[in-house]
């Protein structure tokens, strides 16, 4: 239909971190340190946030982050959103 917004969701494994950006493009989801060092998450909304927000992780990450290599998966149009924010779990 004319005008849709699709909804999309997004599993990542990085090494940077920030809620603050999620919350800036306004997409949610979730954000936790791994052992390894790493930050995994997971981001859903607008397909244009999404791959706005995907960007950020792949190129610019928080100011203290060294961006090895980005790995991103279960790349999926969805009919509505689990979650109704983004945040931090730990």
């Amino acid at each position: 239909s004319a005008g849709a917004t699709f909804l999309f969701n997004l599993e990542y494994e990085t090494d940077h971190y920030t809620e603050q950006e999620a919350k800036k493009l306004g997409v949610v989801g979730w954000v936790k340190n791994t052992s390894q060092g790493t930050v995994t998450g997971q981001v859903q909304g607008p397909e244009e946030r999404v791959n706005e927000m995907k960007s950020w992780l792949s190129k610019v990450g928080s100011p203290s982050s060294r961006i090895d290599k980005t790995n991103f998966s279960n790349e999926k149009e969805i009919s509505k959103l689990d979650f109704s924010d983004f945040n931090t779990r730990y």
